[in-house]
């Protein structure tokens, strides 16, 4: 099966107060086995944190496939295709973009907020400690320099 990467701009909805009716947060849908967003189904949900100023990864997965979601702050998703492009995608709790990593695409985060960010993940197979899925790769020929005044060192 060919793979590849995909973004959803998911569902953003008020809710709203039961005794006045003002606006009291919101509600955003990231799955829901009805709507078949997602073809491939997760099999574990995590969040994971990025401190302000790093970088998470490179990694590759081999048998996982990803969604990522960055839940708080501001996250760019940066992916390398099989054929080597890379695909640089935002996402932050303003503009909540949802983005397909599929296995054998190698990832990494960075945080572009001035906090802590917070990524929701959803993992097809889920994560055990003893599986050793996770490859440490390199992307040798990226530009990382755009992002010197978002990350503290690479």
């Amino acid at each position: 099966m060919n793979f590849k990467i995909n973004t959803f701009l998911l569902e953003k909805h008020q809710t709203k107060d039961t005794g006045d009716g003002h606006t009291n947060g919101s509600l955003i849908p990231v799955w829901r086995d009805w709507d078949n967003l997602l073809k491939i189904h997760p099999k574990m949900v995590y969040f994971t944190t990025i401190n302000q100023g790093e970088v998470k990864g490179p990694h590759l997965h081999v048998t996982r496939h990803y969604y990522f979601l960055c839940i708080r702050g501001k996250v760019v998703f940066i992916v390398r295709d099989p054929s080597g492009k890379y695909h640089e995608i935002e996402s932050s709790d303003e503009n909540p973009i949802l983005v397909e990593v599929p296995k054998n695409f190698a990832s990494s985060h960075i945080n572009l907020s001035n906090e802590t960010s917070m990524i929701l993940a959803l993992a097809n197979p889920a994560w055990h400690p003893d599986d050793k899925d996770e490859h440490n790769v390199t992307f040798d020929d990226y530009d990382w320099n755009k992002w010197t005044t978002n990350i503290s060192k690479k």
